[in-house]
Parts: C-alpha cells; structure tokens; sequence
C-alpha cells in the first residue's frame, strides 16, 4: 500500500500558544509612555550646570545687627548674632569680648566667662578680655580669680572705665565699702555714658543703703539703654527698700517681660507680697518662680515660705522637703536639699522643724531644733524657733493629740521672725 503525501511525519505536533490580551495591552502602554517623555518630558527637564559658590556675608554686619539687636533689648537675639560674626570671622577678638558683654547683662555668666577667655586667647594682652573675665568670674561667686583678672586689665590700661567700674562692684560684693565708692566715682568720671559705669556707681550706693542716689544712677543707666531686665531688677530692688512697693513691682514686672525664663522677678514679687499680707499672690508669684528655676532648692524654700504665710501647711512640709532634703519632682527632676549654714535657708530650716512638731512628727523635727542650736548658734531667730521645737514635742508627750488635731495654744511659741530674706 502506498501513502500519499510529501512525508509522513512520525514525530508529535506541538500545541499552539494563547495569546495573552491583558500582557499586550500592557506593553502597548508602556511603549506609548515612553515615547511621550522623550518627545515632551525629557526635552524640558534643564541640563546640570557647575556649582556657584554662595558668598560669604561679612561679619561686620553681623556685629551691626547685634549691635541694633542689643539697643533694642533683644540680648538673646544679640548673643545669636554675635555668634554669627564669631563664626565668621573666627579670629577677632573684640567679637568675643562684645559678646561676653551681653552674655553677662543675659544672666549667662558661664557662658561670658568662656567668650572672654577666648578672646583672651587671641589677644592675651587685651585688657577688655581680661576686665570682661572678672566681671564674670564675680558673677559666678569666684572674686579670687575676678580680682586677680581685673588688676590685670587694670595694669594694662590704667584709666580703663570699664574696669575701674567692675572693680568696684567686686569691691562692694567683698564688703570694702569705702574702696567700692573710690573706684565707682572714678569710673564715673573716666566713662560718665557708660551704661556699665552708672550700673556700677548704682550697685555699690544700693549696697551701702544710699537709696535715693542708687536709684538716679540706675535711672541714668536706663535712658541709655531701657531694655535692660538686670536694670530693672536693680531699681526694683532699690524702690523695695524704700516700700515703694508700687513701683518695685512695676519695675519687676518690666524685668520679667524683658527675660521671661528668669526666676528673680517673680522672686522679688513673692516676696514684697509676703511682706504686705498677700500671701495667696506670694503663693502664685513663688509657684511660677518654681517653673522657671525647678531644680533650684531655693526656689522650694520661697515656695514653702509663702504657703507656710498662708496656712497650707500641708503643701509647705512638701516645698520645704524638696528644699532641705533634696529630692526629686513629679515631672522627674532633681533637686540637691541646701546645707544648713548662716543665710536665708535658716528660715526654712526652722519653719521645716515647726510645722514637722505641730503634725506629731517630733522624730524629724527635734534632729532639726539640734543641727539649728549647734550650726547657727549666733542667729537669734533660728535658735528661739528650735526651742519653740522641742516646747511643742514636750507639749504633745504630755497631751497627745486626738484623731482630730486640735488647735493650738494661744501660749504656744511662735516664729519669731516675720520677714524672710528671699534673694537667691
């Protein structure tokens, strides 16, 4: 039999592919939208250039803006600015020293302290850097080193105003009184429109109690410059002394608008509050002392001060706590107690003992009424409050108290002081 046909294939016929619709329209679309951005997308996107290099402001205008910055009151802005030049022009000390200046007026004295020691480790003979360094340094409570640094500066210019004036601040802060004003007048008459000068001649007629005179040159300083916040604290602090208690606090409060984060005015409020009576606001003004200042044991000791005055007791034992004991806050913060020594944390220290002994905590109290007769024994006020102490424990032994504590005597011993030096 014969099989027609070209060829008879005895091998297996493979199966014909489907096509996939989806696939297809797929790669259509994508080759479409790649000849739509390189017919319109890529001709419009613009071709790398080199780098220009951005100029290099001139610190010298920096130095103009913190010099505006500083007239108008802005320290903090000031400081930034100054900073600025520094960095600029890395290398000049006057920056430094200009900025060391400000830095002291803000309140920040550590930071003063490390802008005049470079500077003076770029000009090691400049007596501003030097006079700048002891002006901080007696800030920071180291007159050893500001004496040691403003004689020098003194050595170098003789007639230096600046210098003679912070000299006499140092003078007046170590009790040589009469130097002090030798050396403040003399900066008076070497620079009469330095606003350091008149500040210098204020503080050390404030420290000898020559009021009137202390407040015209403080007076005279701020219509050099009026947003100063340290020269308004000074003239409060002058106008607290003569009761002017009206015009302190305006003078404080023009101090804490200039330097809100500052702890002192409202300080300074609480406690010219505590003196009139007005011992819920001394409450409120030591409160927000408190935030500003939380790690401050001082801050504590006021606090407890002014709720003691206005009979929370309750809340006192808890401020004088933080205060004397240490401890640390509801919102994390540690606070280091203040060893008992001669200053205002006596007045804590026996307000703490009195309120322990009126609660029946005399276990507490009584090592108190101790530590008070034996560290400060020439402060009448804390050694009759420690007897008062252990009168009221004696008391108690005698007459314990009921569940519901009962008042007490008009015959009990009272503190004896009724004013508190609050400064710190």
């Amino acid at each position: 039999m014969y099989l027609r046909g070209s060829k008879w294939q005895m091998q297996r016929q493979r199966k014909r592919r489907k096509s996939n619709p989806a696939l297809i329209v797929m790669l259509l679309l994508l080759i479409v939208a790649m000849i739509y951005f390189n017919q319109y997308v890529a001709p419009t996107i613009p071709v790398p250039e080199a780098a220009t290099a951005t100029p290099t402001r001139d610190p010298e205008s920096f130095i103009n803006q913190a010099e505006a910055q500083f007239a108008e009151g802005n320290l903090i802005q000031a400081i930034d600015s100054y900073q600025q030049a520094m960095m600029a022009d890395p290398s000049n000390p006057s920056v430094y020293i200009a900025l060391a200046r400000v830095q002291v007026l803000a309140g920040r004295y550590e930071a003063a302290e490390t802008s005049a020691r470079n500077a003076l480790l770029l000009s090691p003979e400049n007596p501003a850097g030097h006079a700048m360094l002891g002006w901080a340094l007696n800030f920071l409570g180291r007159p050893n080193e500001a004496i040691e640094a403003i004689q020098r500066a003194l050595a170098l210019e003789p007639n230096f105003a600046l210098a003679h004036a912070f000299n006499a601040e140092l003078l007046a802060d170590l009790g040589e009184y009469e130097q002090a004003g030798e050396e403040s007048r003399l900066a008076l008459t070497l620079g009469p429109s330095l606003l350091e000068v008149h500040r210098a001649r204020g503080y050390v007629l404030e420290r000898t109690g020559n009021y009137e005179e202390a407040a015209r040159e403080y007076q005279v300083a701020l219509t050099i410059n009026e947003r100063i916040a340290d020269l308004h604290l000074a003239l409060g602090r002058v106008y607290r002394a003569m009761e002017d208690y009206d015009k302190a606090i305006d003078e404080f409060v023009r101090a804490d608008a200039l330097n809100p984060t500052d702890p002192l005015p409202d300080t300074y409020i609480g406690q010219i509050y505590i003196t009139t009576g007005e011992f819920g606001r001394a409450v409120q003004s030591m409160l927000q002392a408190v935030s500003e200042d939380s790690s401050n044991p001082f801050r504590y000791g006021n606090l407890g001060v002014a709720y003691y005055q206005n009979q929370q007791p309750d809340e006192a034992l808890s401020a004088f706590s933080l205060a004397i004991r240490g401890g640390t806050t509801s919102n994390g913060t540690v606070v280091q107690g203040i060893p008992l020594d001669y200053g205002q944390q006596t007045a804590y220290y026996y307000l703490y003992g009195l309120l322990l002994a009126r609660a029946n905590r005399c276990s507490e109290a009584l090592p108190i009424s101790q530590a008070l007769a034996a560290n400060v024994p020439a402060d009448f006020s804390a050694v009759a409050n420690a007897e008062a102490m252990v009168f009221i424990c004696e008391e108690q032994a005698i007459n314990p108290p009921t569940a519901t504590p009962r008042p007490i005597a008009s015959s009990t011993p009272q503190p004896t002081a009724t004013t508190y030096d609050m400064g710190g």
